[in-house]
């Protein structure tokens, strides 16, 4: 399928703005990722920073800039959060469990939607709260499927190791039990983009007395069901 415009710096533009989808790009990785002359990706990079289409983040790497959520927010188009609602209501009343959905920004990642359990002991994370990549489910989701670089940086420090990584890929979900805080277990499934990206995590969490050593034999099916029908509503809006 030909995706060209006809209008070139649109589509190398565009090409750089999708390599930043998955997360945070050094030059090099943009060269990688869009396949243009690294001369051409940096003059484009720094384009799209004038405009804050991109921006930069503590390590200096290009990532996507505020100008891109201000013009989500003035269209009213950000499909994942219009659909994560009722999804999240539902993953919450089947499991009995706190749900959230996690996107990841720089070195954290960002609760941009969530449904919690009405009553009783639960994990509480208000939307907007940004927890460490380095712990949880929710950070090993949005690690696993980075390219090599990303990940091996990823992995400094984690509560996690490559291993841990190389199983969420075979199985499709992750799983934690007080690797973010003591007492607390979660499972968490990726959401992908129609491109096949993974976007952002879902995530179910809540105290291990409840969960269990192993959350995920009781709620990985249900987490799985929701990632994949926010993946779908994004396949959707993507075809109309």
């Amino acid at each position: 399928m030909d995706n060209s415009s006809g209008v070139g710096v649109l589509d190398k533009a565009a090409l750089v703005l999708a390599a930043l989808e998955a997360g945070p790009a050094t030059l090099a990785g943009l060269v990688a990722g869009t396949g243009l002359a690294r001369p051409t990706a940096h003059r484009l990079a720094v384009a799209l920073e004038h405009h804050r289409l991109v921006a930069r983040d503590m390590q200096g790497r290009f990532v996507l800039g505020p100008r891109l959520a201000e013009l989500s927010a003035a269209a009213g188009e950000d499909r994942l959060l219009a659909a994560a609602g009722p999804v999240l209501a539902r993953l919450r009343d089947i499991t009995g469990e706190s749900a959230q959905l996690w996107r990841r920004q720089g070195d954290h990642r960002v609760c941009v939607a969530a449904a919690e359990r009405p009553s009783g002991l639960r994990d509480t994370i208000p939307v907007g709260s940004q927890l460490t990549m380095r712990a949880g489910s929710a950070a090993q989701v949005l690690l696993a499927w980075e390219d090599p670089e990303r990940m091996h940086r990823g992995l400094q420090n984690a509560a996690f190791s490559a291993t841990a990584l190389s199983g969420i890929r075979r199985r499709g979900w992750a799983q934690s039990v007080g690797e973010r805080e003591q007492g607390v277990a979660s499972v968490s499934a990726p959401v992908r983009s129609p491109g096949g990206k993974v976007i952002a995590a879902v995530s179910v969490s809540g105290p291990l007395e409840r969960l269990s050593r192993q959350p995920g034999r009781m709620h990985a099916p249900a987490v799985l069901a929701a990632a994949e029908r926010l993946s779908e509503s994004l396949r959707r809006a993507a075809s109309e």
